[in-house]
């Protein structure tokens, strides 16, 4: 992974004040220690008429996977091959903008303890990357970089010039030309819009990274003309983060506009003054529900099937008495996002030690899901073809057969109390169908009866006297659980 950063001068103004700005000579070639590998700063020509700083990032591969738990790019799990065969080692990514402010940090915040008046001063700059990934090719790198001052060159990367019919790769040259910049402004824009291109990041992207994103867009995020396209990316789609940060940056906005502070803008109401308490969402008041179900049972290994983007999953690793997890989804995407809501990348050995993300299809019968204490369908069941029911019921309460389980789903009477949703819709464009109190009722007690359970149901949210609560749940349980529970 490279990257070169390049100035012209004269012998009254020395190109070689890029040393300065850099905090790095042009004599020495230098070595940093990163947290996946190795970055190297050299100058492969320093005189008065031109200065070029390279940075050279050397991936370590196998480190990159022991800091991932062995979750493969991106937090992704059961991707053995794609940890080692991948671009992260060769093509500019979000690992390349966290070494450079790992090496250059004083040059990005603009300090020059040595040469104070050099920060401020914008300088000819040139920026070469050899490869970087680019999801929107070309016109998309244009459309982010122009704006900004610079005068962009992006050559696609041909798959393989031997073969020229196979077309262009993913990947272009990227050359940067700008004479109106400072270097730290030129750092800045690298840092936010390198993983921006490559449209994913390498490690979990919490809440502080809207505070990185506002700190590096300062000056030039908040007017940028694709703002809404780089915030998202750059958070990694996050929806929380991203609405979080549009709306700092319209803050930021409006306050230039009015030529005041921020603070004088976003004033609007009193830190103390008194809020209404807002009503419990649904999703916990479900996710509560099944926990207290799951301690009842005595359960301390536990599959939540069907696990999406990890929710019940973080929520179960909070209790110690759950001693391991696993979470079982078919969408690798999910899974993905999942990972990452875990921070399974930074967790420790212990708590990984609780916790497993599976690819799992509940259609077809899983050796690997036999044996558990308890299993988790949480909203799961209305997303599949009535007709595939049958194969779900052998799989879980035939082929896996745990002690207890757990299955929660709309209650189709309750959608009139929903202002919003329409007559006669479900509540998910993707449910295939919601039930009845008594069609659930009429389901589980079938499913009990042929798989040997006893099922108890209970009410999810606010139970009204008309149509019932939002969520039913069913508690299935064997015999030895009964028994358990009873003595």
């Amino acid at each position: 992974m490279f990257l070169t950063i390049s100035t012209t001068g004269s012998a009254q103004r020395p190109a070689t004040d890029l040393g300065f700005l850099l905090h790095k000579h042009p004599e020495k070639a230098q070595a940093f220690s990163t947290s996946y590998g190795r970055a190297h700063v050299l100058y492969p020509e320093a005189d008065a008429r031109r200065c070029t700083a390279a940075l050279l990032l050397e991936v370590d591969a196998v480190a990159l996977v022991r800091r991932g738990k062995g979750k493969g790019r991106g937090g992704a799990p059961d991707a053995a091959l794609a940890q080692y065969v991948n671009d992260r080692p060769y093509a500019a990514s979000s690992l390349l903008a966290v070494a450079l402010s790992g090496v250059f940090s004083s040059a990005m915040r603009g300090v020059c303890n040595a040469r104070p008046e050099l920060p401020g001063q914008p300088r000819p700059l040139r920026i070469e990357v050899p490869a970087l990934p680019a999801r929107g090719g070309p016109e998309l790198v244009r459309g982010l970089f122009e704006p900004l001052g610079w005068a962009v060159t992006a050559e696609p990367v041909p798959l393989d010039s031997a073969f020229p019919q196979w077309g262009d790769s993913r990947y272009i040259r990227l050359v940067l030309d700008a004479d109106t910049l400072t270097l730290a402004e030129a750092l800045r824009h690298l840092y936010v819009l390198l993983p921006v291109l490559d449209d994913a990041k390498h490690y979990w992207v919490s809440a502080d990274e809207v505070d990185k994103l506002l700190r590096a867009g300062e000056g030039w995020l908040p007017a940028h003309p694709e703002q809404k396209l780089i915030t998202s990316r750059y958070l990694s789609r996050r929806w929380s983060l991203t609405r979080q940060a549009m709306e700092r940056l319209e803050l930021v906005r409006l306050a230039e506009a009015d030529d005041s502070e921020v603070e004088d803008i976003d004033n609007a109401v009193e830190e103390d003054a008194g809020q209404e308490e807002k009503p419990t969402p649904l999703a916990v008041q479900r996710r509560e529900a099944i926990l207290a179900a799951l301690r009842v049972s005595g359960a301390a290994r536990v599959l939540d099937l069907g696990c999406g983007q990890g929710q019940l999953v973080q929520q179960l690793l909070r209790d110690p008495s759950f001693t391991e997890i696993v979470g079982v989804d078919v969408s690798m995407r999910a899974l993905t996002i999942a990972s990452r809501r875990l921070k399974l990348d930074r967790m420790g050995d212990r708590q990984a030690s609780r916790v497993r993300l599976l690819q799992s299809s509940l259609a077809y019968t899983d050796k690997r899901l036999k044996g558990y204490d308890a299993a988790v369908l949480s909203e799961v069941i209305e997303h599949l073809d009535l007709p595939r029911l049958p194969a779900l019921e052998y799989a879980v309460f035939g082929a896996a057969g745990p002690r207890t389980v757990v299955v929660t789903t709309p209650n189709v009477e309750y959608n009139v109390r929903w202002e919003s949703l329409p007559a006669g819709h479900v509540r998910h464009g993707d449910h295939r169908f919601e039930w009845t109190r008594a069609e659930f009722r009429a389901w589980a007690e079938k499913v009990a009866e042929r798989h040997g359970y006893h099922v108890d149901f209970l009410p999810v949210g606010p139970d009204d006297a008309e149509v019932g609560p939002p969520t039913q749940m069913a508690v299935f349980e064997t015999a030895t659980v009964k028994e358990a529970k009873a003595a």
